[in-house]
């Protein structure tokens, strides 16, 4: 009689497990079905019953999959960080990665991506990702690394390229980012970023006529719209001695941006040098006083102004004024340097001569 009962209940456990086997494998194959449609949503709930009833590696990677197509990345990973690493297949692995990219948990996908590549070494998107990803928490070195790992076996990956050769280029290596922005460039990648980034690291190293040909390229990409790629155009310009180029560039560039502080510093002292430069004084004056706007405390660009009107505009008052101005922040400097103190000597010597000047006028005046 117990073996009888033993085996009715071994007979009720079996019938049991197999109508749960066959429920698990009708909510899986449902699931299955929606998602052929692109209805996850039923999808969902199908999958969500199938893992209620059984957490086997199937049903969580399907409801992990199912997750991460809806967007919903903290349940994706959630489910499938717990899966060993060597179990999960390569698109498991990759939603893995990058759920917590596009949850902006940095650290975490740097982790998992660096796991991940470790298995399947030749994934240049997720490799590409990985540099950028060093890149953004300001370790460019470390992302130089896999992507030299990786160009050991495939030089050609555009994605890799482009991560590598920004890498370089937050490293300050200007020689081997331009090198590999001239080969994403000979590969048809010409977008405006690598020519701009080409033409950044050429001004960089001084190779100012390639900086020149790839900024101009670049400028014209952006439908002469890109003030930063103006301003450095500019800059290149009258390094080169295309002057009036040059002020051309610089004065779209202040026409483009909006009033940002920095960079007008920078384009209205530019301005001023190109202007004085072609002999243009009197705009050199009125760019370096707008300059002393942005930058009231440049005692350089007071002294410049007063050198102009002394001696090539020759209007003394002004010149005296500006002199003055300068002598009050020079004067304030505790460490004076060689140069500043020779500065300091010419502008008080011809104040002095100003002065002696103008009294002679005013006796020859009264008598």
């Amino acid at each position: 009689m117990k073996a009888i009962i033993i085996m009715l209940l071994a007979l009720v456990t079996m019938t049991g497990q197999a109508q749960t086997k066959d429920s698990l494998q009708l909510f899986v194959q449902a699931g299955d079905s929606c998602m052929q449609r692109y209805n996850t949503f039923e999808a969902l709930k199908y999958y969500q019953q199938a893992f209620n009833m059984a957490d086997t590696y199937e049903v969580r990677t399907k409801l992990a999959d199912c997750y991460y197509k809806r967007g919903n990345y903290r349940e994706t990973a959630d489910l499938l960080k717990l899966v060993p690493e060597d179990s999960l297949s390569h698109d498991a692995f990759r939603q893995l990665c990058f759920s917590y990219q596009k949850q902006g948990d940095n650290d975490s996908f740097v982790f998992w991506a660096s796991q991940l590549t470790y298995y399947y070494p030749m994934d240049g998107e997720v490799v590409a990702n990985l540099i950028l990803a060093h890149v953004k928490t300001q370790q460019p070195q470390n992302g130089i690394i896999h992507g030299m790992i990786y160009s050991q076996r495939d030089s050609t990956n555009i994605l890799v390229n482009r991560a590598l050769a920004d890498a370089w280029f937050m490293n300050r290596d200007f020689t081997a980012a331009g090198k590999l922005y001239d080969r994403l460039l000979e590969q048809g990648d010409s977008t405006f970023n690598n020519l701009y980034s080409a033409g950044m690291c050429y001004s960089q190293i001084e190779d100012l006529e390639r900086a020149y040909h790839y900024l101009q390229l670049a400028f014209l990409m952006s439908g002469m719209q890109h003030y930063g790629c103006a301003y450095r155009l500019g800059v290149v310009c009258i390094d080169t001695k295309r002057y009036p180029e040059g002020l051309g560039y610089l004065d779209l560039a202040r026409q483009l941006m909006q009033p940002d502080t920095t960079i007008m510093k920078a384009i209205t002292l530019s301005q001023g040098e190109g202007y004085y430069l072609t002999e243009h004084y009197q705009e050199a004056v009125t760019a370096w006083k707008e300059h002393l706007a942005y930058n009231p405390t440049s005692i350089a660009t007071y002294y410049n102004i007063a050198n102009a009107y002394a001696y090539l505009l020759k209007d003394g008052e002004q010149a005296e004024s500006y002199y003055r101005q300068f002598l009050d922040l020079a004067r304030k400097e505790e460490k004076p340097t060689e140069k500043l103190n020779q500065m300091i000597k010419s502008a008080e010597d011809w104040i002095k001569s100003f002065d002696l000047s103008r009294k002679l006028s005013q006796q020859k005046q009264r008598t």
